[in-house]
C-alpha cells in the first residue's frame, strides 16, 4: 500500500505551518478589530476546523455564527441552506472561508451580508486559488495561495472523507483515494 499511497497524494501544507499561519491571522484580526466585537461567520462545512483554531487565536471579544450555501442551476445561483442567526445590523462581519477559487460565491455572500445592514464585511480565507478567480473579490486575510490541485484535509474533503486530517494534501490519484479511503487516511496521518 505504501508505494501506491505515496503516488496518490502529496503534502501541500504541513500541520505545523497551518498552525503558525492561523496564529498570525488571529493576531492580525485581533489588532484590526481591537475596538470592535466582530461576528465571525463561518461558511460550512469546510471552514469549521479553520474557524475553531482561528477563534482560539483571537484576543478580542467576538461572536461566532454559521452559514451554509450551495450553488445550483446553470447560472450557478446561490441558495442559502443555513442562515446566520445573529442580527447583522451595524455589526462588523468577518467571513471565514476554507478556500476561495472563482470568487463568485464569496462576492454574492459579501453583498448579501452588506445588504442586511452589516457595518463592514471582511474575509479571512485559509486558502486562495487566485489562478481560478473569475471575479475580483477582496480577501483581507489570506492563509496560503495554492495552485489548482484538488486538496484535502483541514476541513476539505474528497467524497466526504479526509476533513479531519491536520495537514493539507493534494490528491494525485482520485481512483486510489476512492478505493481505499480508510487506508489512505492511515497513510496520510502517519505522514503529516
Amino acid at each position: 500500500m505504501l508505494p501506491a499511497a505515496e503516488a496518490a497524494f502529496t503534502r501541500v501544507v504541513a500541520a505545523a505551518e497551518i498552525k503558525e499561519r492561523v496564529a498570525e491571522l488571529g493576531a492580525a484580526i485581533s489588532d484590526d478589530y481591537r475596538d470592535s466585537e466582530p461576528i465571525l461567520v463561518a461558511v460550512l462545512v469546510g471552514a469549521l476546523p479553520f474557524l475553531a483554531d482561528l477563534a482560539r487565536q483571537l484576543t478580542i471579544a467576538t461572536k461566532i455564527d454559521f452559514l451554509s450555501i450551495s450553488r445550483f442551476g446553470e447560472g450557478g445561483r446561490i441558495r442559502i441552506i443555513l442562515d446566520v442567526a445573529d442580527n447583522l445590523l451595524g455589526k462588523d462581519v468577518v467571513v471565514v472561508e476554507d478556500i476561495v477559487d472563482t470568487g463568485l460565491s464569496l462576492t454574492v455572500l459579501r453583498r448579501m451580508l452588506l445588504d442586511r445592514g452589516a457595518n463592514s464585511v471582511a474575509t479571512v480565507a485559509l486558502l486562495d486559488k487566485t489562478k481560478r478567480r473569475l471575479v475580483d473579490v477582496p480577501l483581507e486575510y489570506r492563509g496560503f495561495e495554492v495552485g489548482d490541485e484538488y486538496l484535502i484535509g483541514y476541513g476539505l474533503d474528497f467524497e466526504g472523507n479526509f476533513r479531519n486530517l491536520p495537514a493539507l494534501w493534494a490528491v494525485l490519484d482520485a481512483d486510489f483515494a476512492s478505493r481505499d479511503p480508510a487506508g489512505s487516511a492511515r497513510y496520510l496521518y502517519q505522514h503529516r
